[in-house]
């Protein structure tokens, strides 16, 4: 078992080198769910003399006011080997063998996060000891509760600290080692006022009782001891510090583990109890509870970590990729995202996504009902039949059949179809811009690189604009290929009556009476039809070839080809990411990396068991 305290230890520390501690976060937090034991205790409750009688040296801080003024997270692991060292997290590879620095490195690692002043933080400092006369556990020392602030302490301090110890003894997960001393009234203890608060049937709570051999003469806390004065579910347990007196001294801490043994065994009111008495029994009973609630807690830990695990990689995944740090890799950045951007913009022509159904909706609906509602009348009024005809003729009245005055009221009749020809081409044109500023608000890369989402809108719009002018050209030709060649067939087809002016010996007056004129603007009428019903087909192919068909195939050709000639620091300018958004990225990696390999660690516990 003793390898599970280890696994919460190693996961601690990671924890901490990534920032985690607990506190408030965007990022999930895996602190929280580690079991731990905090030390809560009044000033001069004799916390500080607890912690080293556990450890067997002397190395914490001592003095008036606030001492502890971080949380020391306090990792013990027992080796084989006869000699004692310490290790700082924050100090990697350096080894402590003289305890009077680690004293003085806690001193001067609290000073660095808040300053030669009197001020709390709330981020953990970690201190690992390795000693044979130590049991494997771990303990969180937190800042001693206090009534009043001190000269140099601002007035919120009292609350702050309360603030701070009540942040990690509500937990569920945490075990609150509430130091009480046996000197002062109990029902005044601010250790047990503090734990009954966030654990009221004691569930969690161990009592630890100071200072008993400072009681008043005629006194004993035997009622305390054996839970009657009161309860918790667990015993409590007395400890026998060493005195101010033993401190000066330097005693031996061996030494004072020796004697506190022998007051136990030597003290009528309290013999019965000395087998669950002492500093000894209470780290050996603290590390095997801390083992068993380890042991309940790993299912639900790996449930935890596989369920953060997905929320951080769907998380990374929405966040995108990081920008690559050479030319090369920023270029296959660029044209990757530009690719997905790219294949978003087809799967919306191509109906996978919506939207390309509105380019048919042109040619099915606004293209035949624009080509409907042309009127002809004016060019095919009476009068202007008759002085398109006589003026054709010139000064030679036509013989047959007005071949040039056809000619021209076909062609006027052809000009005013240019107008929704030309609309159709417009048309298309806006369906294909929206449907690229729907590609680039889908391409979730673009939305990371506000420059290269601009650039990419710029370039797909300017291709668009070249194929628009392109397609009306090729769209217009078609319709002035209309004019410029008449099907023969279609007049050829129409009958000949003589009787209707086609008889070349009546009077050049009786050619151009109103009957012959509406004849020949009927005739007109039914020719133009018969191109809108052409051109209704072929102008849906013109700009389908001239323009969906080239924006699928090449929108961002020319984009990519001066993407070839730019340097990398111009490559790096389009990929200018949110610094926000950089470090959330980082930070989540990170986060991600630690629950890995937290999982790994636990899952490789787990089938060891």
């Amino acid at each position: 078992m003793e390898n599970l305290i280890s696994l919460v230890n190693k996961i601690q520390r990671a924890c901490t080198a990534l920032g985690d501690h607990g506190e408030e976060s965007a990022l999930p937090t895996l602190w929280d769910s580690l079991p731990a034991i905090a030390v809560v205790g009044g000033q001069s409750s004799g916390k500080s003399s607890v912690l080293e009688s556990i450890v067997g040296k002397d190395f914490l801080p001592r003095g008036s006011g606030i001492v502890t003024r971080r949380p020391l997270v306090l990792q013990l692991h027992k080796v084989e080997e006869n000699r004692e060292w310490a290790e700082f997290m924050h100090l990697p590879r350096k080894r402590f063998t003289d305890f009077a620095a680690v004293r003085k490195e806690i001193a001067d690692e609290t000073d660095r996060e808040t300053g030669r002043t009197k001020q709390i933080s709330s981020v953990p400092i970690h201190l690992s000891i390795y000693s044979p006369n130590v049991v494997n556990l771990t303990l969180i020392d937190l800042p001693g509760l206090t009534k009043v602030a001190v000269e140099g302490q601002p007035d919120s301090i009292v609350q702050d600290i309360d603030n701070m110890v009540r942040s990690y003894i509500e937990k569920p997960n945490s075990i609150i080692l509430a130091i009480s001393p046996a000197n002062q009234d109990l029902a005044t203890s601010d250790a047990i006022k503090i734990s009954r608060d966030v654990d009221l049937k004691g569930e969690r709570t161990f009592g630890v009782l100071t200072k008993i051999d400072l009681m008043d003469k005629g006194t004993d806390a035997v009622d305390i001891l054996e839970g009657r004065a009161y309860r918790l579910q667990y015993p409590w347990v007395g400890v026998v510090n060493r005195s101010q007196a033993d401190i000066n001294k330097n005693v031996d801490m061996m030494a004072a583990r020796r004697r506190e043994r022998e007051f136990w065994s030597n003290s009528p009111e309290y013999k019965h109890l000395a087998h669950r008495m002492g500093s000894e029994y209470l780290a050996k009973m603290l590390s095997k509870h801390l083992e068993s609630v380890i042991k309940s807690r790993i299912p639900g830990l790996q449930s935890l970590i596989s369920k953060t695990i997905v929320e951080l990689e769907t998380e990374l995944n929405r966040l995108g990729k990081p920008v690559a740090a050479d030319a090369g890799g920023k270029l296959y950045m660029i044209m990757e995202i530009c690719r997905g951007f790219d294949q978003i913009f087809k799967e919306h022509l191509d109906g996978v996504r919506p939207g390309g159904d509105k380019v048919y909706n042109v040619f099915d609906n606004q293209l035949p009902a624009a080509l409907k509602r042309l009127q002809f009348d004016r060019q095919l009024s009476m009068e202007n039949v008759r002085k398109l005809i006589t003026e054709a003729d010139g000064y030679q009245p036509h013989l047959i059949a007005p071949e040039q005055g056809y000619r021209r009221l076909i062609e006027s009749c052809l000009t005013s179809i240019r107008g929704p020809a030309e609309a159709v081409v417009d048309a298309v044109h806006a369906i294909l811009k929206e449907l690229v500023h729907k590609s680039i608000n889908e391409t979730m890369e673009l939305r990371q690189y506000p420059t290269l989402r601009v650039e990419v809108n710029n370039a797909a719009c300017e291709e668009l604009e070249r194929m628009r002018d392109e397609s009306k050209r090729a769209t217009l030709q078609l319709v002035d290929m209309e004019s410029g060649y008449l099907t023969v067939e279609f007049f050829r087809k129409l009958p000949q009556d003589v009787e209707k002016g086609g008889n070349p010996t009546h009077s050049i007056f009786d050619r151009y009476n109103d009957s012959y004129l509406r004849r020949i603007g009927t005739t007109v009428l039914s020719y133009v039809n018969m191109v809108c019903a052409t051109l209704r087909n072929s102008i849906p192919k013109s700009v389908v070839y001239c323009q969906v068909r080239e924006a699928k195939r090449s929108l961002l050709d020319h984009f990519f080809t001066e993407l070839g000639g730019k340097e990398a620091r111009q490559l790096g300018s389009m990929l200018d990411e949110d610094p926000a958004i950089m470090q959330r990225r980082q930070n989540l990696a990170k986060r991600l990396e630690l629950y890995r390999n937290a999982q790994s660690e636990i899952d490789a516990v787990a089938w060891a068991k």
